[in-house]
């Protein structure tokens, strides 16, 4: 099979397209004991939410053009898991960044789970501040002619890291990737305060989780509270320019 043409014949091409789907199905698998081992059997989940997909026949086509292989050639299938890695997609958000190494961790200390590679753009975000953990794992396919390996792109984040992401997404698609400096300046400051709303949080959760139940006083005083930071408001609003309210967009890819 690993020689075989990315077209023709197409039942070569949808076990291809199968053996990504089953290893992402896997992945989604683990995750999702994960989550409910957090949810049935201790005090905090660390997991929000665990999503999924699978590049269709068009997509993959075009990302592979983009790579500088012509589908029209025939690459075989070795060719094209070497030049597009992200064909199975899994998106873990997290609540906070501390979560997403410790998920990162649990997933990838499984042992039939191999880790091929991993970017930290939390550590060192994108120029545009695009902040999320991305790892390229393999794991094994059990088919009827034995175990294939196969390599999942798996993101986590946390759910502010989210939220910006899908936004950015919206604005590059509105503006079919030529966004007005402004907007971008715009979304680069979101970022950096998105992530300092991330800091603040966690700061505030391990602190709580830390402590004796809060006084009733307390409680009462905190529920008056002015509202959230007129910074961030400042920057969001913003943001959500009345063109983009509304409006679906594509499924951000994973």
């Amino acid at each position: 099979m690993s020689s075989g043409p990315a077209t023709p014949p197409d039942d070569d091409f949808r076990r291809f397209m199968l053996e990504h789907r089953f290893g992402m199905d896997e992945v989604v698998t683990k995750l999702t004991i994960l989550r409910d081992e957090f949810t049935h059997l201790h005090d905090y989940n660390p997991i929000e939410s665990v999503s999924s997909r699978l590049k269709t026949p068009e997509s993959l086509v075009e990302k592979l053009r983009r790579k500088g292989l012509d589908p029209e050639d025939g690459p075989s299938f070795d060719e094209i898991r070497a030049r597009v890695t992200d064909i199975a997609g899994v998106r873990v958000v997290c609540s906070f960044a501390s979560d997403v190494y410790r998920v990162f961790d649990l997933l990838t200390e499984q042992e039939d789970v191999r880790t091929v590679q991993v970017r930290d753009y939390i550590k060192e975000p994108k120029p545009n501040g695009y902040r999320s953990l991305h790892a390229l794992v393999e794991v094994p396919v059990f088919l009827s002619g034995g175990a294939v390996p196969v390599v999942v792109e798996v993101q986590l984040r946390t759910v502010a890291m989210d939220f910006w992401a899908s936004l950015e997404h919206k604005i590059y698609y509105k503006y079919r990737r030529e966004v007005p400096a402004e907007l971008l300046a715009g979304l680069h400051e979101a970022a950096e305060t998105a992530y300092q709303l991330d800091t603040r949080m966690e700061g505030l959760h391990q602190e709580v989780r830390g402590l004796d139940p809060l006084a009733p006083d307390l409680v009462a005083g905190l529920r008056g509270h002015a509202g959230p930071d007129p910074g961030l408001l400042d920057v969001l609003r913003r943001l959500g320019t009345p063109e983009l309210d509304g409006e679906p967009g594509p499924q951000a890819p994973v």
